[in-house]
Order: C-alpha cells, then structure tokens, then sequence
C-alpha cells in the first residue's frame, strides 16, 4: 500500500518560504503513470490545488501560485518538496500531498495526512 507522509515547520514568518516535504513508501515516485501533487485547504475554505510533478519529473503549477511556487524531488529518497515564497498569512491551510492517477485528472488514489501550516510573525 503506498502512504504519503507530509513533513515541515508548522509556523513560517510572513515574506519567508514554506518548505514542506512528502515522504512517499511502498511505491515509486517514478513509476510511470503517476504525478505526485500538493493540494491544500485554508481554515473554512475549499481544497486548492497547487501544483504537481510527475513521473518523469515534469512540473505543472496552479497559476495563481506560480510565481511563488517550486515543486521538486529527490528520487533517491522517494521524496518530493514543495516551496512557497513570499508567504502571507492567507497562506495558513493545511498542506497535503497526493497521489494523481496521471496528469491533470484530478483523481487521487492516496493522500497524506496533512500537516497544518501556520503563517504569522
């Protein structure tokens, strides 16, 4: 069974870059098919999508967050991350990582926990 497990700071300061890092076991990041998104929820709102990376290492972004948003990988680790710059508070949510049954379907077969991300000085 493949499991998602989101890891970072739970506080940022406002203007300084969120990282956050999803641990992905019991299945490749690589393996053809699959992209590997970060979604999240801000308190009393709906899910935002934010941007995956896909098997091959192609990246896609939500284009209200590109300018501040860098997603990568480190296949040796099974690992993907996730960089938002410039941070606000309207970035406080709940970050997820998931996993995409390919590119731009928007169906998700495994999702992480979620990890609470606070922006606030």
């Amino acid at each position: 069974q493949v499991r998602l497990q989101e890891s970072g700071p739970g506080l940022v300061k406002p203007s300084q870059t969120l990282s956050l890092t999803c641990t992905v076991s019991g299945g490749s990041i690589t393996t053809s098919y699959y992209c590997w998104s970060w979604i999240r929820q801000p308190p009393g709102k709906g899910l935002e999508w934010m941007g995956v990376i896909c098997h091959d290492g192609t990246t896609y972004y939500s284009p209200s967050l590109k300018s501040r948003t860098s997603i990568s990988r480190d296949t040796s680790k099974n690992q993907f991350s996730l960089q938002l710059n410039s941070v606000t508070p309207e970035d406080t949510a709940v970050y997820y990582c998931a996993r995409e049954l390919g590119i731009a379907t928007m169906q998700y077969d495994y999702w992480g926990q979620g990890t609470q991300v606070t922006v606030s000085s």
